[in-house]
């Protein structure tokens, strides 16, 4: 399973995709992320499981452009 998920800050919004939301979740909330490094705290506020890497990537790729 992948997973499509948005994170939320005081300050913005995060899109990615993973394969383990539950560790990459844990990446961004200890700073181990560069992408979201230091613009924490993050909360989740959505996902949606895809079976395929692909396509998990296309709806995160969709999202990004649409938000």
């Amino acid at each position: 399973m992948y997973y499509v998920y948005v994170l939320k800050s005081p300050k913005q919004f995060y899109i990615g995709s993973t394969g383990d939301l539950k560790r990459r979740f844990a990446e961004h909330q200890t700073n181990r992320s560069i992408a979201t490094q230091n613009r924490g705290p993050w909360k989740l506020v959505y996902y949606e499981v895809s079976e395929s890497k692909s396509d998990a990537l296309h709806r995160e790729i969709y999202l990004k452009t649409a938000w």
